[in-house]
This record gives C-alpha cells, structure tokens and sequence, in this order.
C-alpha cells in the first residue's frame, strides 16, 4: 500500500506539469482538491458534529497543513526537477524523524541529509531556483506538521472521515487563494482532467497511507518513504524526460541512507493502542499506578486478575485516547455503532471486554 501511495504520488505529480501551462501549479492543486473535497465526503460520510472539539480543531489544522503542502510542493515543482523537489521535501519527514530519535547518532543524520541537499541544489553553480528551493523547504515544513497531524486525527477517528473532513479543508483553503483565478478558465476537458488527477493525488495514496499505517509500525513505514525521492526520479524520467545528472542521483542517495537512519535509530518501540491500553490497565487497575507488565505477556489488553474496573480509582474519568482508538477499531470489527464521546475509563474496559468478544479478538 505505501509503495503504490507513492507510485500515485508521482504519477500524479508529474502528469500535473502538463496542466501547468493552463491554469498554473496553484490551479492543478485546487482542481485536484476541489474533486476530492466533492467525492471524500460522499464515500466515507464524515460526522464532524461528533468530533471532540481538540479533535475537530486538529483536522482542520491538519486540512490547512494539507493544502500549503501541496500549494508549495507544486510550485517548487514548476522550478525544479521532480526528484530534486521531491528530495528537498522529504526533509520534513526526517527531520520528524531526528528529533524523535535518541542518542547522539541522531545528530548524523541532518549532516548527511544537508550534504545531499547540497548536490542536488549545487548552490555554487548559481543555477538553482531559490525560489523553487524555498517553497520545497517550505513544503518539507508543511510535511513534518502534517505527519504530527495525521498521528493526532488517526488516533481518535474512525476509518477515513478525518481524512474526508482535513480534505474539505484543504479545498476551502485553496479555493479562496486559487479559484478566483481558475474558475474562469475551467473547460470540461480541464474538468475531467482534474478529476482523474484527483484520483491520482490525493484521493488513493492519502487513504492508502492511512491504512498502511494501520499495519505498519513506525520505523517500517518511515524507511519504506525514503522510497519516495527515488520513485519520483523514475516519474520524471519516464513522463517529464528530466534526466537525472550524476551529483543529483548522489544527492538523492545521502537525503535517501539520512531518512533511513533517523527512522532506524527515532522509532517508537512496541508503540500501538493496543499496547498503551494494556499498560494502563495494568498499571490503574492494580492501584499501583507503575504500569509495570506482569510476566504473562499472553494476556488480552483487559486481563487483570487484580481489580474490576468499576473499582478503579480514577474509573469514572473520561477515557484515555488509547482506549478510545482500539474501541473504534473494535467496533469496526464487530460491525457496531457506538457514541464513544460520553464513556469513563471504566466504561470504555468493559466495552473493550465485550466487543473483543464479538471481534473474535477475546479469543
């Protein structure tokens, strides 16, 4: 799923340059959203009215986050090569990455990555774009905050209606900078372009991203995006013709092994919903508040022989967001609607203990 996100990604990037001529990059992004923000809402049925309010505020930051991305990269695009754009804008995610890491190694990776940078920019040639270079930075700015972003929404929506609400967003944002602009010049050839490009980014590699990152741990989705600088080499050999020169495949090839390393060394071990809720209920329910593991690692995420929920000191306190996160997953499985909102600590483990029951997951 993430290796076909990215393949979409550039495909529809590099596809995009076409329309440059057209409407202009800032054009091409508000036709590919406005498309998304109709056809997102009227597939996944986003309830927004039921978002907590820090949830809703999150998505919505998330959506404005979304289109400045975009915005950015496609302006670095229309004044640098794709993979060079590309490589730029994948130092958001790494630096995510380095500061999320521990130890001094951490501190390699940035020198390795500005290298690359470096020749892939050749600064000393004169010939770069600074412009172009500035909106791929700025774009790499926008990507770390949409990372932090989608980890916040995705914790606590169900399937892909943040998705769904963060793109609506986006289209608001683009359409009040871009739209004055392009209205006038939509043709319905420009129409159904805009619709297959939609499909193309951001409709089918956001969503895949979302559910990849379901299975996927940390360290393994963030190694297999270090990809995605070469996937947009190939994209623009391919579709634009740009021929990569020796010191830009080096370039790309230092940005690439510093991704790899940060997410190798800034990965959070073992970190899931399941996980969290096991050690809170470990830990709240004995009563001893350490969240110390017993020795049988077998149990489900709501064994504990030591207390019964309604017991629990802080139970009648709202739900954590771990607990709330496997509940919506639980429910999805078990096929059930529920109201998560209103639920105590206490409430949402003896609903964890019913729908694993149901989902097959109690076994």
């Amino acid at each position: 799923m993430t290796l076909g996100s990215m393949s979409c990604v550039q495909l529809g990037l590099a596809l995009s340059v076409h329309l440059f001529g057209q409407v202009g990059p800032l054009g091409v992004v508000w036709l590919r959203l406005a498309w998304a923000a109709l056809i997102l809402p009227m597939v996944f049925r986003p309830r927004a009215r039921r978002f907590r309010r820090q949830v809703l505020l999150a998505t919505v930051a998330l959506g404005v986050v979304t289109a400045a991305m975009t915005m950015l990269f496609m302006s670095a695009v229309a004044r640098l090569p794709l993979g060079t754009a590309s490589a730029l804008e994948f130092l958001g995610p790494l630096g995510v990455a380095v500061v999320r890491g521990r130890g001094a190694r951490r501190l390699l990776w940035p020198a390795l990555a500005a290298a690359g940078v470096l020749l892939l920019t050749h600064p000393w040639q004169g010939h770069a774009s600074l412009l172009g270079i500035a909106c791929a930075l700025g774009a790499a700015l926008c990507w770390a905050g949409y990372i932090l972003l989608t980890q916040a929404v995705g914790d606590e929506v169900a399937g892909l209606q943040g998705l769904a609400v963060s793109i609506a967003t986006a289209a608001l944002v683009t359409t009040v900078i871009a739209g004055p602009a392009v209205i006038p010049l939509l043709t319905p050839q420009l129409l159904l372009q805009g619709l297959g490009l939609a499909v193309l980014v951001p409709m089918v590699p956001f969503s895949l991203e979302m559910l990849a990152l379901r299975r996927l741990n940390a360290a393994a989705f963030g190694t297999l995006m270090c990809l995605e600088p070469v996937t947009a080499l190939a994209a623009g050999l391919v579709v634009l013709h740009q021929v990569p020169r020796l010191w830009a495949l080096l370039g790309v090839a230092f940005v690439i092994a510093a991704g790899i390393g940060a997410e190798r060394t800034g990965a959070r071990a073992g970190h899931s919903p399941a996980t969290e809720i096991k050690n809170y209920v470990r830990s709240d329910g004995a009563g001893v508040g350490s969240g110390v593991m017993s020795d049988n690692e077998n149990l489900s995420p709501q064994d504990n022989p030591a207390k019964d929920p309604q017991e629990w000191v802080t139970g009648d306190e709202p739900m954590t967001g771990p607990q709330k996160s496997y509940l919506q997953t639980l429910a999805r499985e078990a096929g059930r609607d529920i109201d998560l909102d209103r639920l105590s600590k206490a409430d949402a483990s003896v609903l964890i203990d019913e729908l694993q029951e149901v989902s097959g997951r109690g076994n």
